[in-house]
């Protein structure tokens, strides 16, 4: 297998668990509320998948819990944000917080456990003759091709189905949603859960996959990077993915640097994908400065339904 490949597959497995939160970002905030709780919510995932998976030994089972787990911070989210209209920015903040303590004070216990093969591996025996497809697509694990299937699943309902159109109508203007039928609140709710699920798989992939043992704040700031692909991908399922991708070979690029026996300190490397997230940010904001940014026109605004008399 030679360099090219072996750094693909490195990027894969470094940005699906980026993917799978940016996924469920792009769906929270396609309905017009902010989600800046991705770092908790994927460590919450990661101790839930560590503890059930530990204790059943069962893939399925940690899956469900997960998302049990997920769904019920996203209900959380949902209430305080949707129901109580309460500053979407300080709630997501607050869901952070409480996730990077809560998942330290519940992963004491199974800190440094290792958790290998959770995952299986899909071999596709007719890529195995086909240069570089077959070493890359031809024994991805299980979640990796399911974060394939959420990229066209997910766009393909925002941009091609009516219940997609909803949603997007829902974030642009949700006063003429309500007024056209649409329960604002309830496909909020259902957007916020579900997107809350994805983000814990993220946090569950991240364990499961990429470096199968809990530890304390494993998730090294990659909810951040998350929030800031949603951005960058201009809340596109299909450009989140390429982004995602972009920023696993960033996150790869300092390991391998540090084998080729680079005198560069190995904390200068793992900054590379944080300075670069703060640079294309910087880019796109003075590129984009007299354009739209393709966000939804009421992400962060508070829907207050009018009464009718």
């Amino acid at each position: 297998m030679d360099l090219f490949t072996q750094l693909l597959l490195a990027a894969i497995s470094s940005g699906t668990p980026l993917l799978f939160a940016a996924l469920g970002g792009i769906l929270i905030e396609r309905s017009g509320i902010i989600q800046l709780g991705a770092e908790g919510l994927m460590l919450m995932g990661a101790v839930t998948a560590c503890l059930t998976y530990l204790h059943t030994n069962s893939l399925g089972l940690t899956l469900l819990a997960v998302f049990a787990v997920s769904a019920a911070l996203g209900l959380v989210h949902g209430f305080l944000t949707v129901t109580l209209r309460t500053n979407q920015i300080v709630s997501g903040l607050a869901m952070t917080l409480f996730g990077t303590g809560f998942s330290a004070y519940l992963g004491k216990s199974v800190s440094g456990l290792p958790i290998p093969g959770a995952v299986p591996k899909v071999h596709l025996d007719f890529l195995k003759d086909v240069p570089v497809l077959g070493d890359v697509f031809g024994r991805l694990d299980l979640l990796t091709w399911v974060s394939f299937l959420l990229v066209i699943v997910l766009h393909l309902f925002i941009h091609r189905t009516s219940a997609g159109l909803h949603l997007r109508a829902i974030g642009d203007n949700p006063a003429t949603a309500d007024v056209m039928g649409i329960r604002v609140q309830l496909v909020r709710y259902a957007c916020i859960m579900a997107g809350s699920v994805l983000i814990g798989l993220a946090g569950a992939d991240l364990l499961l996959v990429f470096s199968p043992t809990w530890i304390e704040g494993m998730t090294a700031g990659r909810g951040w990077i998350a929030v800031a692909l949603i951005i960058f991908a201009r809340w596109n399922p299909i450009r989140a993915l390429l982004c995602a991708y972009f920023f696993g070979v960033l996150d790869t690029m300092g390991f391998r640097i540090q084998l080729i026996g680079s005198e560069i300190p190995s904390y200068f490397l793992k900054m590379i994908p944080y300075v670069v997230t703060i640079l294309v940010l910087m880019f796109l904001g003075w590129r984009n400065r007299n354009k739209p940014s393709g966000a939804p026109e009421s992400l962060g605004v508070p829907y207050l339904r009018e009464q009718r008399f």
